[in-house]
């Protein structure tokens, strides 16, 4: 009988053992869990910075800055992008600039470039040499305002592939974006010429490129050209004018209650 017994106390400490450690290790899987998170945040600063420069700026690697305060720190790292704010003083931040032009002038070619919402930023006759993008930093296009002053030929002048998004740029007499070379892409944009006696002396595209140019290294040609997607176009004399041997191509327009969108090409015929 009192073997029978001492039996059974084995098992059932056998059994409450078994349990224990069931228990502390699920307790010790869910503790790595909520120190850790998930397993791409066990990676490096570093690693971590090369990943989210192959996101696109708007709105992945936007998004990464909001799930934690490293991913915030690392989304927006100077290494991946600069910012222009008007509020800053000059150089008081790294990777931060007072005007669109310095910023364009401290830029390596690849770098996105993000406009801060609110007022409007001066901006004439900025020429842009290195592929970069600029994006705007408010939620709609009209939240990030270029300005281009009167009697400025453009508000800014592209001679390599470069992209905006998310951006008003607004001209008086002149043109909006003046394009020389490259490929120009205007996504999700207002081009906006001021309406007056004057109008047929403004136009918000303006295409001087030459179009395809065959490279002595190999039998690619490299084209020039410009994307309009998803983009308002109001006022001036016409909405793009060419110069060079581009034309206006695949032309789609969806109207609305307020607005008319356009998306186009500019290419070699």
């Amino acid at each position: 009988m009192e073997d029978c017994v001492g039996v059974g106390e084995m098992e059932n400490w056998r059994r409450r053992k078994k349990r224990n450690n069931k228990s502390s290790s699920s307790s010790l899987t869910s503790r790595n869990y909520y120190n850790y998170g998930c397993p791409i945040s066990n990676l490096d600063d570093g690693c971590l910075m090369h990943i989210f420069s192959f996101l696109p700026p708007i709105p992945d690697r936007y998004n990464t800055a909001l799930v934690c305060h490293r991913w915030q720190y690392l989304a927006c790292h100077p290494r991946l992008w600069l910012r222009v704010d008007r509020s800053v003083k000059e150089f008081s931040e790294p990777g931060v600039f007072p005007s669109i032009e310095t910023a364009v002038s401290a830029a390596r070619p690849g770098d996105t470039i993000l406009i801060a919402a609110g007022g409007s930023h001066l901006a004439s006759n900025i020429q842009i040499n290195k592929p970069l993008c600029l994006i705007g930093g408010g939620e709609l296009p009209d939240e990030t305002t270029l300005l281009c002053s009167r009697g400025s030929d453009s508000a800014l002048e592209f001679m390599s592939t470069c992209k905006l998004s998310n951006l008003t740029v607004k001209a008086e007499l002149g043109c909006c974006l003046l394009h020389r070379s490259g490929r120009l892409t205007i996504d999700g944009c207002v081009l906006q010429c001021e309406s007056n006696p004057l109008d047929y002396l403004s136009c918000p595209i303006i295409s001087t490129a030459s179009g395809c140019k065959i490279l002595a290294s190999s039998l690619k040609t490299d084209c020039d050209g410009v994307s309009v997607i998803q983009t308002r176009i109001e006022g001036g004399a016409k909405a793009v004018l060419t110069n060079g041997d581009l034309s206006l191509q695949r032309v789609r327009v969806i109207y609305t209650r307020t607005s008319v969108y356009f998306w186009f090409d500019i290419a070699h015929q």
